[in-house]
Parts: C-alpha cells; sequence; structure tokens
C-alpha cells in the first residue's frame, strides 16, 4: 500500500503542545502533499472538530488544559468516525490501556521518528481496508 497516496485523499488532525513536533510533522506532511493541521491545545482541537471532519485524530496525551485522552475522548463525541493516535512520553500500561477503551487504535511512545508515525498509519490504514 502507497501510504502517502491514500493520505493525500484524507484530512489529518495534529494535537501537540510541543511547537517543534508541530512544526516537524507540519513539514514532513506537508513535503508529502498531505492536509495535516495542527493546533496547540485540546480546546483548539475541539472547535476545528466542530467545523470540519477529520479521518486521522493525533493527540499528545500531556497537553495543557484537557488531557489527550479526554480530547480523544470528546472527539469520538464529534468525529465518530475518525481514526486516532495517541503520542505520549509518558506511556506506561494504564494509560495505553485507558486509550484503546477510548477506541485509541495506536499508540506511539515520545521520542519517535517519522518511521514511527509512517508505521502507525499504515497499520491503521490497513486495519481500515480490513473492516471495508
Amino acid at each position: 500500500m502507497d501510504l502517502f497516496s491514500k493520505l493525500k485523499a484524507m484530512k489529518l488532525l495534529l494535537i501537540d503542545d510541543d511547537q517543534w513536533i508541530r512544526d516537524s510533522l507540519s513539514i514532513f506532511f506537508e513535503g508529502e502533499g498531505c492536509h495535516l493541521l495542527v493546533v496547540e491545545t485540546a480546546e483548539d482541537g475541539l472547535e476545528e472538530l466542530k467545523s470540519q471532519d477529520y479521518d486521522i485524530i493525533i493527540a499528545d496525551y500531556r497537553l495543557p488544559g484537557m488531557d489527550g485522552l479526554e480530547f480523544l475522548k470528546r472527539s469520538q463525541e464529534i468525529n465518530p468516525n475518525a481514526m486516532r493516535v495517541l503520542i505520549t512520553a509518558y506511556g506506561n500500561s494504564e494509560i495505553f490501556s485507558k486509550a484503546y477503551k477510548l477506541g485509541v487504535q495506536d499508540c506511539i511512545n515520545k521520542p519517535f521518528t517519522i518511521e514511527t508515525i509512517e508505521e502507525s498509519l499504515l497499520r491503521l490504514m490497513e486495519a481500515g481496508e480490513k473492516k471495508n
């Protein structure tokens, strides 16, 4: 499967308070011709979801204000068909268990590489194709 040819037709949302991660992933995905919107807070992410549906939502666990798990829970109510990924530097079995119970399809530990993101998105896309 050519990941980026599939992603070009999709809308991705990234919520992370780390400017470096937002900028790096934004530049990378833009270079691949993909639509990735980046926001700094969960509250900004919820506002964005009220105005537009996204196919893939990637959220950091530790955010100012509302944490990533609460955001992903609320995003499920607004945009139930989106695939969800949690990224965290604080990954442990309790957080991952909560995430999977909320319908998160993948969890990524920080620090991560762009290859880690690609592998996660590829798994999501392949799982989505098997469902259809």
